[in-house]
C-alpha cells in the first residue's frame, strides 16, 4: 500500500498471515497523536466516551478487583474507571506532561516511559494489562507482546485495541491511495505513525508466538447503536481483543 502526498511511503503485506508492516526507514511521526489534557471528569469529551465503552466491554470478563495497569493512559480516564470500581491502577505514558497532569488530576501514578524499553522490576505483576491503540505504533510487536506478558499473572488479561485491516473502510482506504485518490491531503513532510496494523488472523499469529490465547474478538465502532450489526459482521474500522497469557 503506497501512502504519502507523494505515495512514496510504503506498506507491505505478508502473505502468510495478512499483517500490514510499515517500511519505518521511510521516517515515522508520533507527535500528532498528542493531545491537550482533558479530565476523565468530563462526561462529554469524546475521548473519555470510548474510554467508558473499552472499560464496559471489559467488566462481564473481570474477577475481583485486583491490579490493573493501562499503557499509553492518555488522560488517565481508564484508571480512574477502574479505580473508581475498586481496583489499583497504574499509568504509562511517553509524555510527561501528561504523566504530570494525570497526578496532580487524579492522583494517579503514571510512570514515564517507552514501552517497548520498561524495566517492570519494581511494580510486580497485574491482572490486567490495556494497550488501547498502542500496538499499531510500536515497531517490534512480539517484543510488545512479550513485554505485557512480563507484567501480567499467570492467566492474566490484556485487552488490546487497534484498527482492523478486514474492515470496509480499510479496504476501501487502501484502493484509494494506491490510486493517489487520497493522498493530497497530506504535507510533504508527513510521516504516519503506525508499523504494523492487523487483522484477526495476523493478531491471532502474533498470540501464538509469544503465548497468550484469543479470548474475544470483536470490531467495534464508536457508535454504540451499529455494534450489534458488527458482532454479526466483523468489518467495523477498529478491533477489540481480549487475551490470555497462558499459565
Amino acid at each position: 500500500m503506497s501512502d504519502g502526498r507523494n505515495s512514496d511511503l510504503h506498506y507491505y503485506q505478508c502473505q502468510d498471515c495478512a499483517l500490514w508492516n510499515y517500511d519505518t526507514s521511510l521516517g515515522m511521526d508520533q507527535s500528532q497523536y498528542t493531545e491537550r489534557y482533558v479530565s476523565p471528569k468530563d462526561p462529554a469529551y469524546k475521548s473519555n466516551i470510548d474510554v467508558r465503552q473499552s472499560w464496559e466491554f471489559l467488566q462481564p470478563y473481570l474477577g475481583q478487583p485486583g491490579r490493573l495497569m493501562d499503557i499509553g493512559c492518555g488522560n488517565g480516564c481508564l484508571p480512574y474507571l477502574a479505580r473508581e470500581a475498586g481496583w489499583e491502577v497504574r499509568g504509562m505514558e511517553l509524555s510527561k506532561s501528561a504523566a504530570d497532569a494525570i497526578g496532580k488530576d487524579l492522583d494517579i501514578e503514571v510512570d514515564v516511559a517507552n514501552f517497548l524499553e520498561y524495566d517492570n522490576a519494581r511494580n510486580g505483576h497485574y491482572d490486567v494489562v490495556i494497550l488501547r491503540h498502542v500496538l499499531e505504533h510500536l515497531p517490534d510487536s512480539v517484543l510488545a507482546m512479550n513485554k505485557i506478558g512480563e507484567l501480567l499473572k499467570p492467566g492474566g488479561l490484556a485487552l488490546l485495541e487497534f484498527p482492523n485491516t478486514r474492515s470496509f473502510s480499510y479496504t476501501v482506504k487502501r484502493f484509494l491511495k494506491n490510486r493517489g485518490l487520497r493522498n493530497k491531503k497530506y504535507a510533504e513532510d508527513w510521516r504516519p505513525g503506525h508499523c504494523n496494523e492487523f487483522c484477526r488472523e495476523a493478531f491471532k499469529v502474533l498470540l501464538e508466538k509469544t503465548g497468550f490465547e484469543l479470548v474475544v474478538w470483536r470490531t467495534y465502532s464508536s457508535k454504540p447503536l451499529v455494534n450489534a450489526f458488527y458482532r454479526l459482521f466483523p468489518i467495523a474500522s477498529k478491533a477489540r481483543a481480549l487475551v490470555r497469557l497462558k499459565s
